[in-house]
């Protein structure tokens, strides 16, 4: 199956590719390797915000990190030239949660964008990473995640 038809059979259908608000560009490739910068949980009607353990639970965050991983998902297709067939690995995904001191279920939150790229890119999408609590992000959205992927 196709990472097109896996998209679809999910009923992902996605965005276009959010452009650099400031001075960075969205995606770079490097020889084989793309490095996807972080990405934020945008819907149609905009971010979502709130920080984890005030404005949102767990899963709500969690789907949120789903959100930065369609948009992941995204900037690599643009980045492949439309062609997610050739991504030949997700290296890794880094993970930061805009959070209350003391919260410690960050891992658990990343799981919402660890586990869809295990979805659309079966083994491929396995990968290792990191889930770090911050007192702040951009937006004052709950979660940003950025992706290291290995393309052919």
């Amino acid at each position: 199956m196709t990472i097109e038809k896996r998209l679809l059979e999910l009923g992902i259908d996605l965005p276009t590719p959010a452009k650099a608000v400031a001075n960075y560009v969205p995606f770079v490739v490097s020889g084989n390797l793309v490095s996807i910068s972080g990405q934020l949980p945008m819907t149609n009607d905009g971010p979502k915000k709130g920080k984890v353990g005030v404005d949102l639970d767990v899963e709500e965050a969690e789907q949120a990190a789903r959100l930065c991983a369609i948009n992941i998902i995204a900037q690599l297709k643009a980045a492949c030239g439309g062609d997610l067939e050739r991504v030949k690995r997700i290296v890794k995904l880094g993970g930061f949660v805009n959070c209350t001191d003391g919260f410690d279920q960050q891992p658990q939150i990343v799981n919402g964008a660890s586990n869809l790229m295990v979805e659309v890119f079966g083994d491929k999408g396995r990968h290792s990473r990191s889930a770090v609590g911050v007192n702040a992000l951009p937006l004052n959205v709950p979660v940003e995640i950025d992706a290291l992927v290995e393309i052919d």
